[in-house]
């Protein structure tokens, strides 16, 4: 996962490129809001600093606030309405990537589950998966919990 890494919407009008920087690893989360934000089972993403994020193209933008109360953007194609990536007020420069949404979004396989209390009954996950039932709480468990890429 270290390197320069590519992607975009699913119509193609964004494309993003994301410089190699302070990232973490991929993580899947299994909580409800991602589960009806995705309309699927969970989602992937991927905590980075919004500064090594270069994106071209028409984004729009969506906002939530969480049940933690942290306010997020959620940034996505302006035209297929693809989500690239969310913003909150508890991680100043930081962002999370949709894993879904690069070039070789196969070969990121997440580090580890979050929100397994709310998984689907039949999701299996790995017998040797790091999971948590809801999240870490700081930056620092999230660094320990997830990883550096």
């Amino acid at each position: 996962m270290k390197g320069e890494v590519t992607g975009g919407c699913l119509c193609g009008s964004v494309r993003y490129t994301l410089r190699e920087g302070f990232r973490l690893n991929p993580y899947a989360c299994h909580c409800t809001d991602c589960q009806s934000r995705t309309g699927s089972a969970f989602s992937e993403h991927m905590l980075f600093a919004l500064g090594d994020l270069e994106i071209s193209g028409e984004l729009d933008i969506g906002e939530y606030d969480q049940p933690s109360g942290a306010h997020s953007r959620i940034f996505g194609c302006a035209r297929c309405k693809s989500r690239i990536y969310a913003v909150n007020d508890s991680r100043e420069g930081m962002a999370s990537l949709r894993c879904g949404t690069l070039d070789l979004s196969a070969s990121f396989t997440p580090s580890a589950h979050v929100w397994v209390k709310s998984k689907q009954p039949w999701i299996g996950l790995p017998a040797d998966a790091r999971v948590m039932e809801e999240q870490p709480r700081s930056s620092e468990d999230w660094i320990k919990f997830v990883g550096v890429a």
